[in-house]
C-alpha cells in the first residue's frame, strides 16, 4: 500500500471500478466523485435519434457514459452498417456491452500514448467527405445543453461532413458531505494523491472548496490538458499519464 491514499475522482459508478483495480495493484485508494451523472430530462431527442440512425454514417461516443445512456433507448436492428467511434478503451468496452460487433468500432489502440479525440481523429478522418453524416453522443450541463469540446465537431466541418449533437446524460457539480469534505481537505493538504480524469472535475473541486491553497496538493491526471488545469489551479505536484493501470500506479507511486 502507498503511504498516502489515492482519491479516485471519477464519477461514482466509474470511481468504484477504479478503486477497485488501483486496490488490486496493492494502492490504497477512496472514492469521491467530483461529477454527477443524471439522466436527461427529456429522452425523446434520444428515441428520435434511434429512430433515425440510418441517416449516419458513424456515431462518435465521447465516454463510456455517453455509451450506456444511448443505449437505453435502443432501437433493435437499428446499428448495422453505422461506425461507432470511441476516444478509448473504455469507451470501447462500453460499445462491446452494448453488443457492438468490434470490427464497427474505430478507437486509439490500446498502446497509444493517448486517449482523446485528436487521437481518434487521426483513425477516423479518411471515413469524413462531403456530406457525411456524423452523429455526436455526448454528456450535456445542468440544463441538459451539450457541454464538452467541440474539437473534433470542427474537424468533421472542416472536413465537409455533417454532424448533429444528442445529449445523452446531465453532469452535475457534487455536494460534498462532512466524510468527503474530510477527504478533500486530506487532499489539499498533501496527505492524499489526487487522481483526475477530467478538469471539469477539478473546476467542481474549486468551487466546492473555495480559497483553498492547493499547493501541498498532490496530482496525477491522465491527459496533457487535465494537468494544465490541475497547474492553473494550484497544485504544487504533478504527474500526467495515460489512464491505463499500470501507467497510473507507476506515476502514483513516484509521488507517495
Amino acid at each position: 500500500m502507498t503511504a498516502r491514499p489515492v482519491i479516485v475522482t471519477r464519477p461514482e459508478r466509474e470511481a468504484a471500478q477504479w478503486v477497485d483495480d488501483l486496490r488490486a495493484a496493492g494502492l490504497d485508494a477512496v472514492a469521491l466523485p467530483l461529477i454527477v451523472i443524471a439522466p436527461v430530462a427529456d429522452a425523446e431527442p434520444l428515441r428520435e435519434a434511434w429512430r433515425r440512425l440510418d441517416r449516419y454514417a458513424a456515431l462518435m461516443f465521447v465516454s463510456a457514459t455517453a455509451v450506456e445512456n444511448f443505449f437505453q433507448h435502443e432501437t433493435p436492428g437499428m446499428t448495422a452498417g453505422r461506425r461507432f467511434w470511441a476516444t478509448g478503451p473504455g469507451t470501447t468496452r462500453a460499445l462491446l456491452r452494448a453488443g457492438v460487433p468490434p470490427e464497427q468500432i474505430d478507437a486509439p489502440p490500446p498502446e497509444a500514448t493517448r486517449f482523446d479525440s485528436e487521437a481518434l481523429w487521426e483513425r477516423v478522418r479518411g471515413q469524413v467527405t462531403a456530406g457525411v453524416r456524423v452523429l455526436i453522443v455526448r454528456g450535456g450541463d445542468e440544463s441538459g445543453q451539450p457541454a464538452g469540446r467541440d474539437w473534433l465537431a470542427r474537424e468533421i466541418d472542416t472536413a465537409g461532413g455533417q454532424r448533429d449533437t444528442v445529449v445523452a446524460y446531465r453532469r452535475l457539480p457534487p455536494s460534498l458531505d462532512v466524510v468527503q469534505l474530510r477527504i478533500a481537505t486530506d487532499g489539499a493538504q498533501g496527505r492524499a494523491i489526487w487522481l483526475f480524469s477530467s478538469s471539469e472535475a477539478i473546476g467542481n473541486l474549486q468551487r466546492a472548496m473555495p480559497g483553498t491553497d492547493w499547493q501541498a496538493a498532490r496530482a496525477v491526471a491522465t491527459h496533457a490538458r487535465i494537468g494544465e488545469a490541475a497547474r492553473a489551479a494550484g497544485f504544487g505536484a504533478l504527474r500526467v499519464c495515460t489512464p491505463l493501470r499500470d501507467a497510473l500506479v507507476a506515476s502514483i507511486e513516484s509521488l507517495a
